[in-house]
């Protein structure tokens, strides 16, 4: 039977709720060090590793995306959703309040690959030397629930070990003479292989089975646990997993910054290939401090979408990202990759246009306004539903008779020779500010406006060439300046307009040799890599723990 939820007080003396289930798997089960989901380097003990409850795979600590808090190895009572798993693309972690019997795991087994590390091997360990001190010391990593101020705690807690000998725990009462020690009771685990180790918790809200076997249709893990608390749609429900609506946002949080104020925030992820990455997760100084960058890295989108920080807040986005809503006066998004060399076309279809509504689509860079529309500054160059302008600088002029309307498929083409920003890498962001908002973690950068107006140059030959229903209506804009261009839309009320970035095009443009914006997002990548690589060599000596502690 599941065992039931425990209770949150520890020095009650009932201990009915403990012995209901174990988190070590059968002595017949298999161990031995897997490897990561993400990275695909094998397990390490010495760190905080976590076991996903949906496909049972593990991952470092340091290659989850979303923030926990202070992690302690062999923690057994949360639930992890992976990125794989997740129907948005981001983890979901969760912490539950701790059992008595499970912060004993946890206690032994650290106490165990503590003794392994240090060449001692010992796997039997003393109640009052060693595991009450190490729960004291822990306290706040291990369990949600307030210290003790009592001793009455330490009773219960030697019961719950008692009851549970020859299943999860073994003891030894006496010496070798028949009489106990100073330092008796000695406990163990009954499986010494740290590998067999699993989080106590199944779904998220749910608990697993009392004591699975090999022959258990449940997944097989060998776990650990983590403490920051995260949104889960799906805990608290009846509602099976498959009967929830699941918004489909592709691997972006749904709770996020937005760029505004002057502002750019930049989602990061673990960065494997920074110096020292092992060293910052071992080690448990860093509580309170800020997080060096270079450790980190400017995540790359696995696909070409709208973006959902990147927008001004009152559109509305699709659960897909490829339509958009507006509401009330202009307002911009842009999409998730840009271009700086090279003939890029994406299309654009208005789904619905209440009268009154307007749109403007084009290409913009990204200091682009988001509050104004599309052609205001010269970080722009639009087309507009209303009479077929064309804008850049706020400036319009006649393009094409009539605008276009209701069920209308436009087509965008940019056609950038290379110049001296196509040259350049990326920024990597590794040495800007990380900040924390809602679990994950972002590199804020600051615009500088007035420095980039300066710098923008006209590249001769580059043009803006815009479509309706497959026409060409030749060129809008040529030799335009020089910079990362986004596809961009920006909205007049409550119209929508639907995106297609490629591969399939409803007009793709014929005699013009071109790629779709799906393409770039390999590009985009490779590029990240390179620069992210460029930073760590270029900085290669300088990059060190001891500097930023």
């Amino acid at each position: 039977m599941p065992a039931d939820k425990p209770s949150n007080r520890m020095d009650s003396d009932s201990d009915d709720n403990e012995g209901q289930e174990t988190t070590v798997l059968d002595p017949g089960e298999k161990g031995g060090l897997s490897s990561c989901g993400y990275c695909g380097k094998l397990r390490n003990l010495n760190i905080v590793e976590l076991m996903c409850w949906t496909c049972g795979t593990w991952y470092h600590e340091s290659c989850i995306t979303v923030q926990m808090g202070k992690l302690m190895p062999f923690m057994v009572n949360y639930s992890l959703t992976c990125k794989t798993c997740s129907s948005t693309g981001v983890e979901i972690f969760k912490k539950h309040q701790a059992q008595n019997r499970d912060m004993c795991i946890t206690a032994l087994a650290n106490l165990q690959q503590q003794s392994a590390k240090d060449g001692k091997n010992l796997v039997l360990f003393s109640f009052t030397r060693d595991i009450i001190p190490f729960l004291e010391h822990h306290w706040e990593a291990l369990t949600t629930a307030s210290r003790r101020t009592t001793q009455s705690w330490h009773a219960t807690l030697q019961r719950v070990l008692m009851k549970e000998v020859d299943t999860v725990f073994s003891v030894e009462e006496t010496g070798e003479r028949g009489e106990p020690g100073p330092h008796h009771p000695f406990f163990s685990l009954i499986q010494s292989d740290l590998t067999l180790i699993r989080p106590s918790v199944d779904a998220p809200g749910g608990w697993r089975d009392a004591t699975p076997t090999s022959s258990s249709t449940q997944p097989s893990g060998k776990g650990r646990g983590a403490k920051r608390k995260v949104p889960d749609a799906s805990a608290g429900s009846k509602k099976n997993r498959s009967d929830m609506p699941a918004p489909k946002l592709h691997g972006y949080p749904v709770d996020h910054p937005y760029n505004k104020d002057g502002y750019r925030y930049i989602l990061a992820e673990p960065d494997p290939h920074a110096p020292y990455r092992q060293e910052f997760d071992e080690s448990s100084d860093w509580a309170g401090k800020p997080i060096p960058g270079w450790l980190y890295r400017a995540l790359s989108p696995g696909g070409v979408l709208l973006a959902l920080h990147d927008r001004a807040p009152q559109i509305k986005t699709s659960d897909d990202r490829i339509s958009i809503t507006g509401d009330k006066g202009y307002s911009l998004v842009r999409a998730t990759h840009g271009v700086s060399v090279g003939t890029w076309y994406w299309e654009a279809t208005i789904k619905e246009q209440p009268e009154g509504s307007h749109t403007r689509l084009g290409w913009g860079q990204q200091l682009a306004n988001l509050q104004a529309p599309l052609g205001y500054d010269k970080f722009g160059y639009s087309w507009r539903s209303r009479k077929g302008t064309v804008f850049h600088e706020s400036c319009g002029k006649h393009y094409a008779d009539g605008g276009y309307k209701e069920g209308d498929v436009l087509g965008i083409m940019i056609v950038l020779p290379e110049n001296e920003v196509s040259k350049k890498l990326p920024p990597t962001y590794k040495d800007k500010p990380l900040v924390k908002f809602r679990s994950h973690l972002y590199y804020e950068d600051k615009d500088d406006v007035p420095e980039s107006l300066k710098n923008l140059k006209p590249v001769t030959g580059s043009k803006v060439i815009f479509f309706k229903n497959g026409k060409s209506y030749d060129e809008a804009f040529k030799d335009i300046y020089g910079g990362v261009y986004y596809p961009s839309v920006s909205l007049y009320k409550n119209i929508k307009v639907s995106v297609n970035f490629g591969p399939k095009f409803k007009y793709p443009p014929k005699n013009i040799e071109f790629k779709g914006m799906n393409e770039r997002c390999d590009e985009a990548m490779a590029e990240q890599t390179l620069a992210d690589l460029a930073y760590l060599v270029e900085n290669e000596g300088k990059l060190r723990l001891d500097l930023y502690s």
